[in-house]
């Protein structure tokens, strides 16, 4: 699952992107809000989350904004404002969800479960063939086993299992995993594919991970 983040205290942005990744969330980080503003109208995201206080553009304006151009993305409002006031700004605006700093990250975590649940209709699991990727513990198991997927792998499989029998291209997979940002090189997908394969022969799985010569992936269940 991809999110936008943006918070101009580059020292809490950087806190808590990696406490985001940790929990296999693919976050691109910016600073202010006219930057994030850029990223939404290029990026794919499933979520997004908001500062309001950030030069060049605070985060309300650009929530109005991307209200304005039909965009539907979840936004959790971040500020260190605890007005009623400003709560209700942001919620009229269009806003999701809001959260007061200081905040529990648990809390922050649980909140964005809950915003993407309700836009997504994720489940809290995904299964095809004999394996099932469990959302809440990245797990992926089968009846002869199962392994905790590190945040790379884990989005991998939940882009491939979310979307089975489905060519997924390289391109996809960075774009919605490494984000605008990456320096990567389009061979690391091949790299965390054969990593994933490993994984599934060890599970003894019924699927397997499919290449299509110049154009991407797939799961597909043994005949």
């Amino acid at each position: 699952m991809k999110l936008l983040f943006a918070e101009d205290e580059r020292s809490l942005s950087r806190a808590i992107t990696h406490i985001l990744e940790k929990n296999c969330y693919s976050v691109d980080a910016v600073y202010d809000g006219q930057t994030a503003m850029e990223y939404l109208e290029n990026g794919d995201y499933d979520g997004v989350i908001l500062d309001i206080m950030m030069p060049k553009l605070d985060g309300i304006s650009v929530l109005k904004a991307i209200r304005a151009k039909g965009k539907q993305v979840p936004v959790l409002m971040l500020t260190a404002k605890a007005e009623v006031d400003d709560k209700v700004l942001g919620l009229d605006s269009g806003a999701n969800d809001y959260l007061t700093k200081p905040f529990d990250t648990q809390e922050l975590l649980a909140r964005i479960r809950a915003m993407t649940r309700g836009h997504l209709e994720v489940d809290a699991s995904l299964t095809f063939g004999n394996l099932t990727l469990n959302r809440r513990n990245f797990e992926l198991s089968s009846p002869t086993g199962s392994f905790r997927l590190a945040n790379k792998e884990y989005q991998m499989m939940e882009l491939l299992m979310a979307n089975p029998r489905q060519l997924i291209s390289p391109d996809r997979f960075m774009e919605k995993i490494w984000g605008l940002d990456s320096n990567v090189e389009n061979s690391v997908v091949w790299v965390y594919i054969s990593y994933l394969r490993k994984k599934l022969n060890a599970l003894n799985a019924n699927v397997a991970i499919k290449a299509v010569r110049n154009a991407g992936y797939l799961l597909e269940e043994h005949t």
